[in-house]
């Protein structure tokens, strides 16, 4: 039978019950057989609550547990509702008691079913003991209490005891599966709970049954239990707490607290001495009745069972220490193996235990440590920090607040005398709530990597200098102070370095740099700040007061040091001048306001020829107006469609596929090559760069398009400039030029330098972030060359790095260059990020970079940038080149 809806069934059952009730209680039948009554309408509602429930699958898991108990509940019923017919029969123990039995034994067993945690082994030993014991001792109650006065009304000994054998039967079973169900967890206690109350309400009617029949006067109260247990067992399917049972979560959780659970486990012995006490008062009292042999021989096989429950105790307790042991010696074994020291202390910081790594990491032999306290060999000013962090987890102060575990971190004092950062994770020891078990890792190589990548934040990885980032802070800081409008900055740039590196290569460029750079270092004073602009670009920070002559005069020695004597390049001899460019200093000019003078002042130096020093004036607007006609002139490129873009490929380096172009403007003014470096800069301060970009942006976006819609499978990466990401509409115009070209978002590849993210932070990476949302990929172009990286890595997704070329250029040469490339692409996968190196030109660089695991690149060796058909070109000879020249 299929049921429709379970209200309507219950609603049914309900009211044929309640209809018999109240016949019974019309006809002043009494209260034994109103109960009776009341037993089997509530038994026939839980029936059909627990056979809709298995209907409508509301808990599959429980299923057959809920089939029995419904079967259970129907073939008692019939037993109490056959019993006034049997019981005029002249058998004691009638056809009905039988089927009472049978519907309390197919109880039993769907109680035992909603319990999830399986029994073996000395859990079913420690169980059984249990379920023994409970029954023995609610028995003795029950003979001392119950039985045994009624003992007195029995025609003889045989027929007392086949009376009382049901109830006893009911209890065995009840006690049985009682061990199996209070303890477990979660998702069996609705149920299992609410069975278990049916089975106690079972065994306690019928107990009533039995005094009844042996002629004792017993309460009708007793008959009562039985229909309120089939009522909670009836509604339980469909209560909330059965619906949150069900999530399979709740059988990872404990039911109970500690408390309650050791409660739950002494339970059997609160009973045995629950016996003991009545006992012992109705001896004391001589008014113990009936045989009282009964009483010893159960009194005896209570004790026997109690000794096997203490030998169970025993062995478990012995078991679990073996596995604290041996958990203790694997922890310890595997911390060691690791590099960990591992160490017993109590709270004031003594040392009782530790391990012997500590000899292999700092120098001492265990022995000399035990017995001392740690606070002797950690660092002064880290020593009151470990102490409050150790009071805190001391059991003696607030025990429920106080943590269970501490992170320390500190400096430790090695045997050789050196201070050793150190990082601890304390512990409260499981054997002794007066001790810590602490591990101890030295961290001095993190550390000094830690300190290796914030120089290299900081500071030029080719030269050695500290970088533009750090030059604009410094200058920020000095302006602030008093008396900062002495402060001057001094520019500097190298004539004809660009030949340089067309006619010897990058990296033989970068040597020359590092030469330069001494030299200069040499030149300027201790006390001022030399950096690497960018480039062939230097600057000078002259923080002490000087007057101008000085600061001109310095500006003088740096040309003469530069141009002194040629620079040794690539086995040759390369001579360079320098232009050099001086702003001083006003009460009311910024930082920025300062570097900028400064380097328009070198810029007018260069104009003039170079090998020159200007000092800024105010009447220097003649370069301001030569920028607004190069901004003319973009304007009419613009117009005129004097731009065209190359695309330069990268490369997955373990298949040389080619995986995305790099799309690069070019700009022929008329049969005139304008380099990229000449216009761009001033695109950008002239706001022209915005427009450029977006012709850029949908000229490339719809040639990577048709591409990849004759299957190659390609991306796009393209440059953005700080305007252009500030642009009003940006964002929409990037989505604007995905949809007209039909190119995916996921295959464009946008790309910003490290110094976009410092300026303006806050706006930039929202814009940023709103083109992440279209599906726009982006990434960190010429990465390591700037001081953002790091701290906006973590707030801005980026699904890329790109190797800068100054890093590329060292491998194979600089083990310094080596080991930070191989840093910044460990990182990058560490941080799940793809890796990019740019400026590949050797096939030394290549290798290093593969063996690095670095997963794509582009340069020279690679791929030169290339118009569109030589795109094409090289897509269709699917790179046969590159795997015969690489």
């Amino acid at each position: 039978m299929r049921w429709r809806d379970p209200r309507v069934a219950l609603t049914a059952a309900a009211a044929t019950g309640a209809a018999g009730l109240v016949a019974a209680l019309l006809s002043g039948a009494p209260a034994v057989i109103v109960g009776a009554v009341a037993g089997v309408v509530a038994a026939a509602i839980a029936a059909v609550s627990l056979s809709v429930a298995v209907v409508r699958g509301a808990d599959r898991r429980r299923a057959p547990a809920w089939r029995w108990l419904a079967g259970g509940s129907v073939t008692w019923l019939v037993g109490i509702g056959v019993r006034p017919l049997a019981d005029g029969t002249p058998f004691v123990v009638t056809f009905a008691d039988l089927v009472v039995l049978v519907g309390t034994a197919m109880l039993t067993v769907g109680t035992g079913l909603s319990a999830t945690r399986p029994s073996h082994g000395r859990a079913l030993l420690r169980d059984l003991a249990d379920s023994y014991m409970c029954a023995a001792s609610l028995f003795v109650i029950g003979w001392v209490l119950l039985l045994g006065p009624a003992y007195r009304h029995a025609d003889d000994a045989g027929t007392f005891a086949v009376t009382v054998a049901p109830p006893l039967v009911c209890l065995i079973l009840a006690c049985a599966v009682g061990p199996v169900v209070v303890p477990v967890r979660r998702s069996a206690w609705p149920m299992g709970l609410a069975a278990l109350a049916v089975l106690g309400a079972i065994t306690a009617a019928e107990t009533v049954t039995a005094l009844a029949r042996v002629g004792d006067a017993p309460s009708p109260l007793g008959v009562w239990p039985a229909p309120a247990a089939f009522l909670l067992l009836a509604a339980v399917p469909w209560s909330r707490r059965t619906a949150r049972a069900m999530d399979p979560d709740n059988d990872r959780r404990p039911s109970v607290g500690p408390a309650a659970s050791s409660l739950i486990a002494a339970l059997p012995l609160i009973l045995v001495a629950l016996a003991t006490v009545v006992v012992l008062l109705r001896v004391l009292g001589g008014r113990v009745q009936g045989p009282v042999v009964v009483l010893a021989v159960v009194a005896a096989s209570i004790v026997g069972v109690l000794v096997v429950r203490m030998f169970v105790v025993l062995l478990e307790t012995g078991r679990m220490r073996r596995l604290v042991d041996l958990g203790e010696r694997q922890l310890q074994d595997l911390a060691e193996s690791t590099g960990d020291v591992v160490l017993l202390c109590d709270y004031d910081g003594v040392v009782r235990e530790i391990g012997e790594g500590v000899e292999i990491t700092y120098g001492y032999r265990p022995e000399e440590l035990v017995g001392r306290t740690v606070f002797d060999y950690i660092h002064p000013e880290d020593a009151p920090g470990i102490q409050v962090a150790l009071r805190a987890m001391s059991l003696d102060e607030e025990p429920v607040e106080a943590p269970g575990t501490c992170m320390i971190a500190c400096r430790v004092r090695a045997a050789d005398g050196t201070w050793r950062p150190t990082e601890s994770v304390a512990t409260r020891h499981v054997r002794g709530e007066d001790l810590l078990l602490v591990t101890t890792r030295d961290v001095s190589d993190q550390e000094a990597l830690r300190n290796q990548v914030a120089h290299l934040t900081f500071h030029d990885g080719v030269t050695g200098l500290p970088n533009r980032a750090y030059f604009e802070e410094r200058t920020r800081e000095v302006l602030v102070r008093p008396g900062a409008s002495s402060a001057v900055v001094v520019f500097l740039d190298l004539d004809g370095f660009t030949a340089v590196n067309d006619s010897v290569g990058h990296a033989s460029g970068d040597y020359l740099l590092g030469q330069a750079a001494r030299r200069l270092r040499a030149a300027v004073r201790a006390d001022d700040t030399l950096a690497r602009w960018g480039g062939d670009e230097f600057a000078v920070l002259l923080e002490a007061a000087v007057d101008a002559q000085t600061a001109v005069d310095l500006a003088e020695r740096l040309v003469r040091t530069v141009s002194s004597e040629p620079f040794r390049v690539a086995d040759r001899d390369v001579a360079l001048t320098a232009s050099v460019g001086v702003a001083f200093a006003d009460d009311d000019v910024s930082s920025a306001d300062l570097i900028r003078n400064a380097d328009v002042a070198m810029a007018r130096a260069k104009d003039l020829g170079g090998r020159r020093v200007e000092v800024f004036a105010a009447h220097m607007h003649a370069d301001v107006v030569r920028r607004l006609e190069l901004a003319a002139d973009l304007q009419r490129a613009l117009l005129e469609n004097q731009f065209a873009i190359e695309y330069q490929p990268v490369v997955d380096l373990a298949t040389s596929r080619v995986t995305a172009v790099e799309a690069l403007v070019r700009w022929w003014r008329g049969s005139a090559f304008v380099p990229p470096e000449q216009f761009l800069g001033p695109a950008e301060d002239t706001g022209l760069i915005v427009p450029l970009s977006e012709w850029i942006l949908r000229e490339a976006c719809r040639e990577v398009a048709a591409w990849r819609a004759s299957s190659w499978d390609i991306g796009l990466s393209l440059n953005l400039s700080a305007r252009q990401i500030m642009a009003p509409r940006f964002v929409e115009t990037v989505e604007s030029a995905l949809a007209e070209s039909g190119l995916p978002p996921s295959a464009l590849t946008l790309e910003v330098i490290e110094e976009m993210l410092v300026e303006d932070a806050e706006e930039t990476i929202t814009r940023l972030s709103e083109l992440r949302r279209l599906g726009v990929r982006l990434a960190i172009d010429d990465f390591g060359t700037g001081y953002a990286s790091l701290a906006f890595l973590r707030q801005l997704p980026v699904d890329m790095i790109k190797i800068d070329p100054s890093f590329v250029s060292g491998l194979g040469r600089d083990e310094t260059l080596t080991l930070l490339t191989r840093t910044i692409v460990r990182l990058g996968h560490d941080l799940g990020l793809i890796v990019v190196a740019e400026g590949i030109e050797r096939p030394e660089q290549l290798e290093l970079l593969r063996e690095m695991g670095c997963t794509r690149g582009q340069g020279f060796l690679v791929a030169r940038p290339m118009a569109a058909r030589g795109v094409d070109s090289l897509m269709r000879t699917s790179l046969s080149s590159l795997h015969s020249g690489v």
